[in-house]
């Protein structure tokens, strides 16, 4: 695929949102974060940090029991939901309160995940699918945009097409399955790829190696999940999360090694990236 256009700095500039000075934060919405299952509860603090620094009024974390306290120490501005993952299928389960919601970070893709993602698949609120929450299904029409987060790796194990292939034609491979799903895949790597279910697709300038290193895919999560909130155009609110996060990643080698960034850095380095932005 040749002339992809790219998201620059001037387009993030120019559909960045304003914070209104009469606004409250019920003006930004709660978003809901399922995330950091038994043992792994560092992938929900990335991503909760994330979303929290992103633009969002409210976040509310579902995780399992032991993962709050780690998570509330780091993150204390969050809300917990224990519960809400044994009541995933009840269809008395209201989730209309929520603006955005985002799943995967620190979970594993066992039934009970994709027992989640299919109830959260027809509420119609957007939504952001992430690491354990990455599975080759089929989504049929859903009723508000469905974002996938995969890297490489996670994108070979849900759609068949194998690394080698996609090291060459990453954006051509993005696109088709983005129509083939109906879905808004960010297929993760040098030069990210956004490509949206009608055929829209723009590749990302930022970014560098010192994003080579985990946990920056559930900051990524949490900065979408933010800004899904924030932003009254979600398409917007996809690119300028993926621009922004790369960014981070750019500031942090103006004056350090890429070997040494920490994903939690990149959330630390935002409120400086935004501002520069506004």
């Amino acid at each position: 695929m040749d002339n992809i256009p790219v998201w620059s700095k001037d387009l993030v500039k120019r559909h960045l949102p304003h914070r209104h000075p009469e606004s409250h934060k019920g003006t930004y919405g709660t978003a809901l974060l399922i995330a950091g299952s038994s043992g792994m509860p560092g992938a929900a603090i990335l991503a909760s940090a994330a979303a929290m620094r992103s633009g969002l009024g409210k976040l509310v974390v579902a995780t399992a029991r032991e993962s709050i306290a780690p998570i509330a120490s780091h993150v204390p501005e969050a809300t917990f939901e224990p519960e809400l993952m044994e009541r995933i299928n009840d269809p008395d389960l209201d989730l209309d309160s929520y603006k955005a919601i985002a799943i995967g970070p620190g979970m594993l893709p066992n039934q009970r995940t994709e027992a989640a993602v299919g109830h959260l698949l027809r509420v119609g609120k957007p939504l952001v699918l992430d690491a354990g929450a990455l599975s080759e299904r089929a989504y049929g029409k859903t009723e508000a945009p469905v974002i996938l987060t995969p890297h490489p790796g996670e994108f070979s194990r849900i759609t068949g097409v194998p690394p080698e292939e996609l090291q060459h034609k990453h954006a051509h491979h993005a696109a088709n399955w983005a129509a083939r799903l109906g879905v808004t895949i960010i297929l993760k790597g040098h030069n990210t790829v956004i490509a949206f279910p009608d055929g829209e697709i723009y590749l990302n300038p930022t970014g560098n190696s010192a994003l080579a290193k985990g946990g920056t895919g559930d900051t990524l999560t949490g900065m979408l999940l933010g800004m899904l909130c924030c932003h009254d155009n979600w398409r917007h609110a996809v690119l300028n999360a993926v621009h922004l996060h790369g960014a981070c990643a750019d500031e942090w080698v103006t004056t350090r090694s890429a070997h040494t960034l920490l994903a939690h850095e990149l959330t630390e380095l935002l409120p400086t990236v935004v501002k520069s932005y506004e």
